[in-house]
């Protein structure tokens, strides 16, 4: 049986159009790949919620979970796991993004995000995004 993760992402959107993506740090699985900030959803935590703690904790900044937009959602199977992972668009935030765990950020224009090395399951993720116009969706 596979088991099933369930991962939460945001696509932190500045006022330029740009997203934030950060780089995975030396020792962790997938190190040097570039992905959405976010990370995994605690018992008894919604997406949301999880997603705003996530934030937090990764980039010292602070959003209210009813500024978090659902986009869209990847779905992907690794050899040792299935990911579920829906992405939010997010738009407003207090404080500045800074990367609290050693990894790398990066505002990209979406036109240039396949020019970052991703995990799998952010791929079509990068696609969904160069679809849309991101200015609209504030």
């Amino acid at each position: 049986m596979t088991k099933v993760v369930l991962v939460v992402a945001a696509a932190l959107v500045n006022k330029d159009g740009q997203v934030l993506l950060a780089q995975r740090p030396e020792g962790k699985s997938m190190a040097g790949l570039w992905e959405f900030p976010g990370g995994k959803i605690d018992p008894g935590e919604t997406p949301e919620v999880a997603l705003a703690r996530e934030l937090r904790e990764e980039l010292s900044i602070v959003c209210d979970a009813n500024d978090l937009r659902p986009m869209t959602f990847a779905s992907h199977s690794y050899e040792d796991f299935h990911l579920l992972m829906p992405l939010y668009a997010l738009h407003t935030w207090r404080g500045s993004p800074t990367p609290v765990e050693g990894q790398k950020l990066e505002w990209v224009s979406p036109d240039r995000l396949h020019d970052y090395p991703a995990p799998a399951a952010d791929v079509p993720l990068f696609d969904e995004l160069m679809k849309r116009d991101l200015h609209a969706e504030v």
